[in-house]
């Protein structure tokens, strides 16, 4: 796949859930999950959807299930008449919806529906996922990793994407515990999804031992497999499970320009992993393998970006060094470049880098002065968000 291609994906998918922070490293997108939606929700059941009528804008509900109540909007009612239209033309008698509902202008606004059919579990997963929404984060986790093998593609689905919105801090100590079997069959099931490898990976890395670090590397040399995603979290897990020969895959991954560009990319992320949350690794054998990188066209850019945000200035000569070299014909290598330079502390030649730009691309030069300001200043801004 080409970069380009790869970028703009990226970012469709960044931009998909505004306000929603995917924290876990190794997941796909994430989503609002049902715990959330469930917040603004003061009533929510579960039944069979009747009556439903075009003109008043209407549809009734039958009551078999209360998840969450409120005595002032249902009372003692099993049949509520929601203010909202819903076709029913190709609904059969097995056909069931969860509804949030809400209180709007006297109606009863039923603002969100779960598509399910009878005998479903998600009532009774969302009301077990309601009773431990305050709980310790991790808490919910383990609550959660129960029900990501469910045969409802509603119930694994919300439990999926609790795991893409918590952070590491809560998901660390929970996967210690995990049962390493369990995940290990996950991984090995040709039918686990391709996007969750790298959750499950993640795992293992956590609960596993060194033995199930097989498991991992069979995954890696099966080009089909992996090709969906989730090569970082297994080149981390890898890694976490036998050090040795997991570090010596991931140098290589990191060196073969003969692989794509995602499979190296993959292997970066799975750097800034280890770099950024692992404390137990050596920080400087992870920004040297980044240096890896620097001699490719295609991700040079991105490695030099990591060094800079790592403050990484006893890089400066190996970064410097592109400037002499093909690559620093390449704009977005050459501005990765300045923008390090700009930073960098207690180098020469970094100076000396920038003093010549500024001769040479004054207006390059001030856009990426500004680019990094506003870099700081977007920090700042959650920083004290976070703070609130």
């Amino acid at each position: 796949m080409r970069r380009g291609v790869v970028i703009l994906a990226l970012a469709a998918a960044a931009m998909a859930s505004p306000g929603l922070a995917r924290a876990c490293p190794f997941c796909g997108e994430g989503g609002k999950t049902l715990t959330q939606w469930a917040d603004g929700a003061q009533l929510i059941v579960s039944g069979r959807l009747t009556d439903a009528n075009e003109d008043k804008d209407t549809t009734d509900i039958e009551i078999e299930t209360v998840v969450k109540d409120d005595k002032t909007l249902r009372g003692e009612k099993k049949k509520l008449t929601l203010a909202r239209y819903v076709d029913l033309s190709t609904n059969d008698a097995s056909d069931r919806f969860v509804v949030f509902v809400e209180s709007y202008n006297g109606k009863l606004d039923a603002y969100k529906g779960v598509a399910t059919k009878k005998g479903s579990k998600l009532p009774e997963y969302l009301s077990g996922a309601l009773k431990i929404k305050d709980k310790p984060n991790h808490e919910r986790l383990r609550y959660f990793f129960d029900h990501l093998d469910s045969s409802e593609l509603a119930v694994s689905s919300d439990a999926y994407f609790e795991f893409a919105n918590a952070e590491y801090k809560d998901f660390q100590p929970m996967a210690k515990k995990l049962p390493a079997a369990k995940v290990a069959k996950w991984l090995k099931d040709p039918e686990t999804p391709t996007l969750r490898l790298g959750l499950y990976a993640s795992m293992l890395g956590h609960c596993g031992t060194k033995d199930d670090a097989k498991v991992l590397r069979e995954l890696l040399d099966d080009s089909e497999r992996r090709q969906g995603g989730g090569i970082d979290g297994m080149l981390a897990a890898y890694l976490l499970l036998d050090q040795k020969a997991g570090w010596k895959y991931l140098q290589e991954a990191l060196k073969n320009t003969k692989e794509e560009f995602l499979f190296r990319y993959n292997a970066l992320k799975a750097v800034r992993f280890l770099h950024d949350y692992r404390t137990d690794l050596s920080k400087a054998d992870l920004e040297e393998a980044a240096c890896i990188l620097l001699t490719q066209d295609d991700v040079a850019d991105l490695a030099i970006e990591d060094l800079r945000k790592w403050q990484c200035w006893d890089k400066a000569d190996k970064v410097l060094a592109v400037v002499s070299t093909e690559l620093n014909k390449v704009p977005i290598i050459r501005r990765a470049i300045l923008r390090y330079s700009l930073q960098c502390k207690g180098s020469r030649a970094a100076a000396n880098h920038v003093a010549k730009c500024r001769k040479n691309d004054p207006d390059g030069v001030r856009q990426a002065e500004e680019l990094l300001q506003l870099e700081l200043e977007t920090k700042a801004k959650k920083v004290d968000t976070t703070k609130k």
